[in-house]
């Protein structure tokens, strides 16, 4: 089976809109959450995010771009490009029809949706339809875009398994170039949903946090008084491809893709089996792929969203794979970047990746106190990161559905 590895990677995300100050910041423990900007918020329950800063559009896309696109699509270009360009690839003097896209988004064009609907509800009743609606809202137009961009004929599609998506797109990307179905995919996950019907939709579900009085603290995986995520938004790009392929062409190697483990909970609509079941099975099948056992591993990037329940199942399915414990290291790193929904995976698999590169690992922040669950038990760096031997590093995501995804990486050897 053909190996397979990193060779670029993009970020934009709540905490910086680049890979290098996404991780300056995370290993800082910097907090993304502020009052919503997008649209007025006054009204709800939660009156927060982890919104982009100082970000324009305009900077990195022209007019006819910004017209066409929603922003789940945007956000992705501008990912991809640093991807690319970190990557360093020259597109004319490799095969177009091995370089594929598999690119995902949970909710896709949601704000085109609402605002779609909400202009023609507050019309005189004529349906004046944007002519690029339709196109603005689809899940899979952002790969479709990103591969007439870069004229990439390969493999393409969208994943769609909701906060599990850009790690199953990854996880697919994988396989696809191990199988010899392509030599480089670009992949990862863009996300754009702070909007009324979002934010209003997670409230009803009481799956957001409420501290709008504290909300630089709000999200805090693992704490007593955790109680719900904060929303996210942004993309992460990752130029996934074949060592040799890599090693031709004269590219830096970040970190190999060794293992992947989906599966489902078949337990719940909106919430993880309480013994995290999905969750151990995912974990192993990316361990027996990569053929290593827990031990071997060093960081475990966890989904750790902070909600009440999520977080208690998560750390019992640790402690379902893994024995070495006190010397494993695991964080949350949604209490700084928030919770980048279908995107979450890609951005978190560029922090295990930089972990591996840089030797360190990002902590969680805002914890307090620690949930009984997780007291005596595992590496938690909190406040700040943490210098550390990295040599394996696993992310795991699960979504709404029950749908879980683990990807394991691994310090780039010959």
């Amino acid at each position: 089976m053909r190996r397979v590895v990193i060779t670029g990677m993009g970020a934009l995300t709540p905490i910086g809109n680049s890979v290098d100050a996404f991780w300056e910041n995370a290993i800082a423990g910097t907090s993304g959450a502020a009052p919503i900007k997008t649209f007025d918020a006054s009204k709800f329950k939660t009156q927060f995010a982890c919104e982009l800063k100082d970000f324009k559009a305009e900077d990195h896309l022209d007019r006819k771009e910004r017209k066409k696109y929603d922003m789940f699509t945007q956000y992705a270009l501008v990912a991809v490009d640093e991807a690319i360009k970190q990557a360093k690839i020259d597109f004319e003097n490799i095969d177009l029809n091995r370089v594929g896209v598999i690119w995902g988004s949970g909710n896709g064009g949601i704000q085109t949706f609402e605002n779609q609907l909400k202009e023609y509800h507050d019309g005189d009743g004529t349906p004046r339809f944007n002519p690029y609606f339709i196109p603005r809202i689809l899940v899979d137009i952002a790969a479709g875009v990103i591969s007439m961009k870069y004229g990439l004929k390969g493999i393409n599609f969208a994943p769609v398994s909701a906060c599990a998506t850009s790690t199953t797109a990854i996880i697919e990307a994988f396989n696809y170039v191990r199988w010899n179905k392509a030599d480089m995919i670009v992949s990862g996950g863009s996300e754009s949903p702070i909007g009324a019907a979002t934010i209003g939709g997670f409230g009803s579900l009481k799956a957001l946090s409420t501290k709008n009085d504290d909300h630089a603290t709000a999200s805090r995986p693992f704490d007593v008084n955790r109680d719900g995520f904060v929303m996210g938004e942004g993309a992460g790009a990752l130029v996934v491809e074949e060592l040799e392929h890599a090693k031709k062409r004269g590219a830096t190697i970040i970190a190999e893709i060794v293992g992947g483990g989906m599966a489902a909970d078949a337990y719940h609509l909106t919430g993880t089996h309480p013994e995290g079941e999905g969750a151990i099975r995912g974990m192993n099948l990316a361990l027996e792929e990569a053929e290593i056992t827990a031990d071997k591993v060093d960081y475990v990037n966890m989904h750790a969203t902070s909600t009440p329940n999520g977080d208690v199942s998560e750390i019992k399915a640790l402690d379902a794979v893994f024995e070495k414990r006190n010397s494993l290291l695991v964080s949350g790193t949604k209490s700084m970047t928030g919770h980048l929904l279908g995107a979450a995976g890609a951005i978190e698999t560029i922090l295990c990746a930089q972990s591996i590169k840089h030797q360190m690992v990002a902590p969680t922040i805002n914890v307090e106190n620690f949930e009984e669950a997780c007291k005596n038990s595992y590496n938690f760096p909190v406040g700040k990161g943490v210098p550390a031997k990295v040599d394996y590093a696993l992310s795991n995501t699960f979504g709404f559905g029950g749908h879980i995804a683990a990807v394991l990486l691994k310090r780039y050897e010959e």
